[in-house]
């Protein structure tokens, strides 16, 4: 009797939870309800203000647009050597900084004398390579991964991976000052390339290359003279050739094609060589030095939007400081 009694006062209680909790629901329902038509009835009263809000912003936000101040600016087109490109960043961030900040000392160390940096200014961007995607990098670099553990193909694995790390760049300078702006370019330009460090080790970099060029020459030459010799000595003797090596006397047999071969290869190198003098005479190779060209900027940009989103954003935060004005003041009461 008394276990049902028990069962029946647990099945009462299991319903009045569940009641309790329906109707928790249902209330919280018609609140959100009440909410979303407070929300409306609010708009519904302000919209004429809202609608107001947002041509006036738009109106003056587009007029704004309309004030177009003409600069001058200088485009050059760089290429970092001897892995220098964050070196680069980094000395162009310096000398933004020292233009925000006024300091004419600094630029007077570098040959700009004037006293008015108002209006100077300097950035610098990666020129992104459209062509080659970063999927495409990657199937690049898997495929010369492959080759990893053959010596033969470390440098040209090392020159391709700077070749597709060091891109070139874009350093725009701007100035109002048509005659001061292009000597501000060029010695800054100048100073970004008087990196001690940097024109030491094109220094040496330089010497090595001439040596390396110096001695294949040297071999060359020696090479010349051996394949002369030796076809003097293939026209004197018939018939000992037909493998295509030939043989002086107490010498080793030596094989044609690999000697050519040989020398198509000292030949190639001193052209890559020289070439690479050509390149590298600066840590930062200049590709393109641009001509002043006038540059148009708005006041306002294009963000004619933002004016509109802004009244309104003040207009609401009124609203909001009346309404909890309005309540304090009942508080109180």
């Amino acid at each position: 009797m008394a276990d049902n009694q028990t069962t029946d006062q647990t099945s009462s209680n299991d319903e009045i939870d569940l009641g309790q909790l329906f109707n928790m629901i249902g209330r919280g329902f018609k609140n959100l309800f009440n909410w979303f038509l407070r929300v409306f009835l609010y708009f519904k009263k302000n919209f004429l203000i809202l609608i107001g809000l947002a041509i006036a912003g738009a109106i003056i936000g587009f007029g704004l647009n309309q004030i177009v101040t003409d600069k001058l600016k200088t485009e050059v087109i760089v290429k970092p050597n001897l892995e220098s490109k964050d070196y680069l960043y980094d000395v162009v961030k310096e000398i933004q900084a020292n233009i925000e900040s006024k300091d004419t000392s600094f630029f007077k160390k570098i040959g700009f004398e004037s006293s008015n940096l108002k209006g100077y200014d300097i950035t610098i961007d990666r020129m992104l390579d459209k062509e080659n995607s970063s999927d495409d990098n990657l199937e690049y670099l898997e495929l010369l991964e492959k080759f990893q553990d053959n010596g033969q193909f470390t440098d040209i694995i090392r020159s391709e991976l700077l070749k597709k790390s060091s891109l070139e760049h874009r350093i725009t300078f701007s100035y109002k000052d048509p005659l001061n702006g292009p000597i501000f370019t060029q010695k800054v330009m100048a100073y970004i390339n008087s990196n001690s460090y940097y024109n030491e080790l094109i220094k040496i970099k330089e010497e090595n290359a001439k040596a390396r060029i110096k001695q294949n020459e040297d071999l060359l030459i020696q090479i010349d003279g051996l394949i002369t010799k030796y076809a003097d000595k293939m026209a004197g003797v018939e018939g000992q050739f037909s493998e295509q090596r030939i043989v002086l006397d107490n010498e080793e047999r030596l094989d044609i094609a690999e000697l050519f071969e040989l020398k198509n290869n000292l030949i190639r190198d001193i052209e890559r060589k020289k070439i690479e003098l050509k390149e590298q005479q600066n840590a930062i190779s200049i590709i393109n030095f641009g001509e002043p060209q006038l540059e148009h900027k708005a006041f306002f940009g294009k963000r004619i939007v933002l004016l509109p989103l802004i009244f309104i954003a003040i207009y609401f935060l009124i609203d909001i400081i009346k309404y909890l004005n309005r309540k304090a003041g009942e508080i109180q009461n």
